[in-house]
């Protein structure tokens, strides 16, 4: 019987990004964002029909986490996943809902 090797960092980090994807907004820009899109804040608050300040909220969230990357264009940011995975993860989620 093999032992299961715990590793509290990447425990660690994986719970950090869970936390940051619990919430519905959140899930919300990762299902806008997934397919390779890359977005402006503007894109993603008027998709979504919310504030500014808030979508900007949830994107630093996001980003500072990891799971997405901000690139400068301009006077305006692109938001993008730094991995399709993450909407993996959030349509498998999604699947075992569906019974």
């Amino acid at each position: 019987m093999s032992k299961f090797k715990i590793e509290p960092e990447k425990l660690d980090a994986a719970a950090s990004k869970l936390r940051a994807i619990s919430h519905p907004m959140r899930i919300a820009i990762i299902e806008l964002l997934s397919g390779e899109k890359h977005l402006s804040v503007t894109d993603i608050y008027k998709s979504l029909g919310i504030e500014q300040a808030a979508a900007s909220h949830h994107l630093n969230i996001l980003k500072n986490k990891g799971i997405l990357v901000a690139k400068r264009d301009g006077k305006k940011i692109f938001y993008s996943l730094r991995s399709n995975i993450i909407s993996e993860i959030v349509e498998c989620i999604n699947r075992c809902n569906e019974n």
